[in-house]
């Protein structure tokens, strides 16, 4: 009998979840709140920016640009977006003359990302069960 409530609890918790993620879907408009997908990260460049620095201590401002193939004004305002969310930090110094920008992704940016790849392995799994 505790085998047969146990998996009716976790029915019950999984299609809790499922709801959720596909709420998500059918208003995609709404601002963030939890169970929803972080608009922030979601958006192409910023989660190629979040994923890219979650594999790599620290990327140069070049080093994004080369590996996202994107313009400078796209990245800089993308990663400014980031930067104010605190999701990631930017470091600003000179090698030589040269002006050098580094980014570093954050603790909350972490955990961001985190909860994003556990909402889409959600909506993911969601799909495949329907």
């Amino acid at each position: 009998m505790a085998k047969s409530s146990a998996a009716h609890q976790e029915r019950i918790q999984r299609s809790r979840e499922r709801s959720a993620s596909l709420e998500a879907i059918r208003n995609p408009a709404r601002e963030t709140v939890p169970g929803d997908v972080d608009r922030l990260i979601h958006e192409r460049l910023r989660l190629g920016i979040v994923s890219a620095l979650a594999v790599n201590r620290s990327l140069t401002f070049n080093e994004l640009k080369a590996l996202l193939k994107t313009t400078d004004g796209n990245l800089s305002v993308h990663a400014r977006r980031l930067e104010e969310a605190d999701y990631i930090v930017c470091n600003k110094s000179f090698d030589g003359r040269t002006p050098k920008t580094e980014y570093r992704l954050t603790a909350a940016g972490r955990k961001a990302l985190e909860r994003y790849l556990n909402h889409m392995e959600a909506l993911i799994q969601a799909t495949r069960e329907t």
